[in-house]
């Protein structure tokens, strides 16, 4: 069955010196975070981005996808610790988002090290957030194995 996720934005004033606050409808997680144009290419001072939104989505789909992973070839994660840095820069066609680097540190029982990097570079090339990214943003993984 299909899941729809919706977020809500306000916005006010014009790009460079306006600001806005966004809020998830539809699991109410979150509600009026500050948005502004600043916060996706200078200083955060406590506002998020829609870089940021994307950078927590990655992470949080790309963790389950690789608990799933191991837990479904019997190797089960203690934990993942799971970082995403997405990246978003200034190109010829205008500013865009150009990356988002995943980087993992897990703690998998019986797993070694060439096992956990093969789950997680299939992870992330099967996560939904990494499948809608694909071909627009190029994305990496970096993981460790920490016991």
């Amino acid at each position: 069955m299909p899941a729809t996720s919706r977020a809500d934005v306000t916005w006010e004033g014009d790009l460079l010196k306006g600001k806005g606050a966004v809020s998830a409808a539809t699991s109410r997680a979150f509600t009026a975070l500050p948005i502004s144009w600043a916060a996706r290419n200078e200083a955060t001072v406590g506002k998020t981005s829609p870089e940021e939104l994307i950078a927590a989505a990655h992470a949080g789909c790309f963790a389950m996808a690789l608990s799933f992973g191991l837990a479904n070839a019997g190797k089960p994660p203690k934990k993942l610790e799971v970082s995403a840095a997405v990246t978003f820069d200034k190109v010829e066609a205008g500013f865009r988002i150009v990356s988002s680097a995943l980087t993992v540190r897990g703690w998998v029982p019986g797993l070694d090290a060439e096992g956990f990097r093969k789950a997680a570079e299939s992870a992330k090339d099967g996560c939904p957030v990494s499948q809608a990214l694909k071909g627009n943003v190029r994305l990496s993984i970096a993981a460790t194995l920490a016991g």
